[in-house]
């Protein structure tokens, strides 16, 4: 009779006034890699400095996967009573309530995310003191196939607009084909303005290039290009955060990138991994951000602009 494997210990982590017990430490969530709950943790733990201030104040949506990336998932937004009382928490208005969601802080609340299989962060793009008013814009460049190309051409035909609309701009890899383009904004807009202005832009660059980019919703209605999606920014919607793991094979990370960065032809959204996480820390290439930024004068620009390419049209 085959004897009865003991349970691998819990691991303990130390880290500023807390201890963060990581159970099974041994057990895997990324089948394909060999990547281990504790591995997760690592990481976790290895990126919190760089991390943490895309994420203090803000509510969070957790990607959960108990049993490993292959088998069920779920979002979670509220808080579940099990969760230790350190962890911070945000109670924000819903359509017939309210859901209290994680805050995360600090380090500790970080490797408990990870304890709990939570293997992708997803933040606002507003924080909890004013839900409303979002501090971040964002294009989400999503290809209709595996080419990089489409991206890349979209990112910096963007990146190119925002600047004549005196908006700089901030590039991250996230997710396993496309980039987004993040702008950081005052927090005067609400959400409602906030959309309409990113519509119109998303508007004037499909209407530059037709046949390679589109803002139509329906996949039917794309005919193969390029997906310029604005769609997160509302109340409650939420986009990777930097640095987060994504949850599919090889562990890809949500990168921030430098836009010289797409000068390189071997950049893929799957640039960096978990497993290269050292690499990944060498540089910070959002290490001086833009000032936040309002959209007032960027909306009369834009209203120019918009005028303009209408009456040079044939």
């Amino acid at each position: 009779m085959t004897p009865k494997k003991e349970p691998t210990p819990p691991e303990r982590i130390r880290t500023g006034r807390r201890t963060v017990e990581i159970s099974r430490p041994d057990k895997v969530l990324f089948p394909s890699d060999g990547i281990t709950k504790a591995d997760l943790a690592g990481y976790y733990r290895t990126v919190a400095q760089r991390m943490l201030p895309h994420l203090r104040g803000r509510p969070l949506m957790l990607e959960r996967h108990p049993d490993g990336i292959d088998g069920p998932a779920f979002m979670q937004k509220d808080v579940p009573g099990h969760f230790p009382d350190w962890v911070h928490r945000a109670e924000l208005p819903k359509e017939d309530g309210t859901v209290t969601y994680v805050v995360c802080d600090e380090t500790a609340t970080l490797l408990y995310l990870s304890d709990q299989a939570c293997t992708t962060p997803h933040r606002f793009l507003s924080k909890a003191d004013r839900p409303d008013h979002p501090d971040r814009l964002v294009f989400d460049l999503d290809p209709a196939g595996e080419d990089f190309a489409p991206v890349r051409e979209a990112a910096l035909g963007l990146h190119q607009l925002l600047d004549e609309l005196e908006l700089p701009s901030l590039l991250m890899a996230t997710r396993s084909r496309g980039l987004h383009v993040v702008v950081a904004l005052d927090r005067r807009t609400p959400f409602d303005d906030v959309r309409v202005f990113a519509r119109g832009v998303a508007d004037v660059l499909a209407a530059r290039h037709p046949d390679r980019f589109t803002t139509e919703p329906r996949k039917k209605a794309r005919r193969g290009r390029l997906y310029l999606d604005i769609g997160r920014n509302a109340y409650a919607q939420t986009a990777v955060a930097p640095y987060a793991v994504r949850a599919r094979p090889g562990a890809p990370v949500a990168a921030p990138l430098a836009w010289s960065d797409l000068d390189d032809p071997d950049l893929t959204a799957r640039r960096w991994t978990l497993a290269t996480a050292d690499g990944l820390l060498k540089d910070d290439p959002w290490q001086d951000p833009p000032r936040p930024r309002s959209l007032r004068k960027a909306r009369g620009l834009l209203t120019a602009l918009t005028c303009d390419e209408a009456s040079s049209t044939p």
